[in-house]
């Protein structure tokens, strides 16, 4: 008896040493960590942070600890990066180790690792890889896409122009034209605007993109683990990107039955033969569930992030009529009444271009960009982050940095044009992130940008119900992404 009982206090011990030597090694090595505020057990430094407003918490506390800093989001340990050094150096001078894919808990739910936009490692590299070719099999980048976005813009100024001047809320107009412009793409389709199921779907991104703004979706990304088994708003958000993942998968089932190997429609034909040409390697990627999230994460993003852009760009138009009044005068003046809008047309459109550049500066629309990884032991500055550490590019840091630009809390196109009036690049204009893991569709969303605001302001001007001193522009939420406010306007005939 008393042999088992010194047993059992020499086992007790032994593991008591371990477990301090493996505490004591663990914060030797995130000792070398940048700095930051100390956390609570599980809690973390949510006692800090505000959740309606994540982002100027986040930039608050880099008030103290520098552009890079260690917060920890409830359990979650993350190192933000705050300003265009910070991030270029990490994203674009170290690309290959900050490549990883950090946590997106309220998506996570869905694709667990899989698709283009939220996977790792090879999977990401070649499934990127895949997808960049195939769009541009696909005319992305081309005339071919080019003509089908204006025949998109021609169904939307008809859509308008049978509003006949009265108050419309602009939301799903826009989000049905670009939804169309990605699916003939991803589906080889469009869907007629009044389609009941391209609303509801519309409606299901539209739901799942705003609560990972809202307090409630950045309480989640703090606390998933519990919050995943309790009722709640985040319920509602996991029924809707369900909702979209079984759209998706019924579109694949559609393909698979009618596909032809020598003549592919759309993406995901050309992913449906891609798999046919690897059914014998073990180790492909390319396999159904990567097939359905990565058409998803196209979907997704093709039509949300174009859409809230010129959703918000035509508030802001509405508050600075001047500015609204010269982009109408370079389109009279460059493209005139008679003729669509071309891509080709913006090397002739100094002050539109500025403009449309300015308000994806301006609206800020990833403020956290999207979560990376480190994926081997890093050194950075005179840091050291271990393989795995999650880290948050603040690309809303570098979009309104103060060494760029002047003034970067106002709405201002001179942001981005030089003393005559030319359009001038900036290395911080980073809407799209940099890196190796920026936006796939950065080309067609500057196109689509383009087309759209210059063939709606050919035909159209704006009014708004309000005086332009009355109309508030500051976001409804901001997390995940920047949410405009809900609001009416005018489209009139000019």
């Amino acid at each position: 008896m008393l042999a088992s009982g010194l047993l059992l206090v020499a086992l007790l011990a032994c593991l008591t040493v371990m477990a301090l030597l493996s505490v004591w090694r663990q914060r030797k090595i995130w000792g070398k960590l940048p700095p930051g505020p100390t956390p609570l057990p599980f809690l973390g430094n949510y006692l800090q942070l505000n959740t309606e407003q994540m982002y100027n918490s986040l930039m608050k506390i880099s008030e103290r600890y520098g552009p890079v800093f260690t917060v920890h989001l409830g359990p979650r340990r993350v190192v933000v990066l705050c300003g265009y050094d910070a991030v270029k150096e990490a994203l674009v001078d170290q690309a290959e180790e900050f490549s990883g894919r950090g946590e997106q808990a309220t998506f996570d739910w869905l694709f667990k690792g899989y698709g283009v936009a939220f996977s790792n490692g090879e999977r990401a590299k070649q499934l990127r890889r895949f997808s960049i070719t195939t769009l541009r099999d696909f005319g992305v980048g081309k005339r071919g896409i080019e003509e089908r976005i204006q025949e998109e813009a021609g169904f939307l100024i008809e859509a308008f122009r049978a509003t006949r001047g009265a108050l419309v809320d602009p939301t799903f107009f826009l989000s049905r034209a670009f939804c169309n412009v990605i699916s003939t793409v991803a589906f080889g389709d469009r869907f007629h605007y009044e389609n009941k199921e391209l609303l509801s779907l519309l409606g299901m991104m539209k739901g799942s993109l705003e609560f990972t703004a809202t307090s409630a979706g950045q309480l989640y990304e703090m606390f998933y683990s519990v919050m995943k088994h309790l009722p709640g708003p985040q319920q509602q958000a996991f029924k809707e990107l369900q909702g979209l993942e079984d759209f998706i998968a019924k579109k694949v089932e559609h393909n698979q039955r009618t596909l032809d190997p020598n003549s592919p429609r759309d993406f995901i034909d050309s992913f449906l033969i891609r798999m046919q040409e690897e059914k014998k390697n073990p180790n492909t990627e390319f396999c159904m569930k990567n097939l359905v999230l990565t058409t998803l994460n196209l979907f997704f993003a093709g039509t949300e992030t174009v859409s809230t852009t010129l959703r918000y760009g035509f508030l802001l138009l509405m508050k600075y009529p001047d500015v609204e009044a010269k982009v109408h005068e370079e389109i009279a003046r460059v493209i005139g009444k008679n003729r669509q809008p071309k891509f080709e047309d913006r090397a002739k459109m100094p002050y539109t271009e500025a403009v449309i550049h300015e308000i994806q500066r301006f609206i800020n629309l990833s403020p956290m960009g999207l979560a990376h990884r480190v994926t081997k032991d890093t050194k950075f500055r005179d840091f050291f982050l271990p393989k795995g550490t999650e880290v948050f590019p603040m690309l809303g840091s570098v979009l309104r940095d103060p060494k760029f630009f002047s003034n970067p809390r106002d709405f201002n196109p001179q942001h981005f044009l030089d003393e005559k009036g030319q359009f001038k690049k900036s290395d911080a204009f980073v809407p799209f992130s940099i890196g190796k893991r920026s936006c796939l569709g950065e080309g067609l969303a500057r196109m689509e940008l383009f087309l759209f605001l210059t063939t709606i302001l050919q035909n159209f001007r704006f009014q708004s119900p309000q005086s332009p001193e009355d109309i508030d522009v500051s976001p409804m939420h901001v997390g995940l992404s920047t949410i405009p406010r809900n609001y009416t306007m005018s489209f009139l005939p000019r």
